[in-house]
């Protein structure tokens, strides 16, 4: 006789739709300001500027120009984690495992939840991974 596998989700309470609703479109509406702010940072990167290559500008603007650009990247680098968070997490939404530690399979706090949404570990393993 095969045993049987212990299963992460045993035990584990699911949102009922009514209160997942409201979480999801909040997360929809986060995820398309980000998408559109990404659109503007493009915008507001100075190498994005294609005429910069032709300018033969002082050493001071160029540096300048760098130090916007290392801005621009960094910032579109935070909404890209950003963006893959809230996708995992409507994505645990559609299946059914909105509010499960990814890692460890027990719920995650509620309070946690609330604060951040798009969370999908529980503080326990958010730390271990922070480590």
């Amino acid at each position: 006789m095969a045993k049987a596998k212990k299963s992460k989700m045993a035990g584990v309470i699911r949102y009922p739709e009514e209160v997942l609703r409201p979480v999801r479109d909040y997360l929809v509406s986060k995820l398309s300001g980000l998408q559109k702010r990404k659109k503007e940072l493009v915008k507001e990167d100075p190498f994005s500027d294609t005429s910069r290559l032709n300018d033969n500008a002082a050493i001071d603007t160029d540096a300048a120009e760098r130090v916007g650009h290392m801005q621009v990247s960094a910032i579109k680098q935070v909404a890209d984690r950003s963006i893959i968070q809230i996708r995992k997490a409507l994505s645990m939404i559609k299946v059914g495992k909105y509010g499960v530690c990814e890692n460890c399979g027990k719920m995650i706090d509620t309070d946690r939840l609330m604060v951040m949404p798009e969370t999908t570990l529980c503080v326990e393993c958010e730390r271990k991974r922070e480590k």
